[in-house]
């Protein structure tokens, strides 16, 4: 294995979350540090209300 890679798999791993509160709680109960950012899709995923809102911009 790549010495940079096998340096970096060493190391403390810190996670990005987007979106998926149940991913991020799995991840610190097994003691990850776990950076969570509050996402959801543009107008809940519906297609036509993200069409409308994109015209809008």
């Amino acid at each position: 294995m790549n010495d940079k890679i096998s340096d970096l798999l060493q190391k403390p791993l810190v996670i990005l979350n987007i979106g998926v509160q149940d991913f991020a709680e799995s991840l610190s109960s097994q003691e990850v540090e776990v950076v969570n950012i509050d996402w959801s899709p543009p107008a809940g995923g519906d297609e036509k209300m993200i069409d409308l809102l994109d015209e809008l911009l």
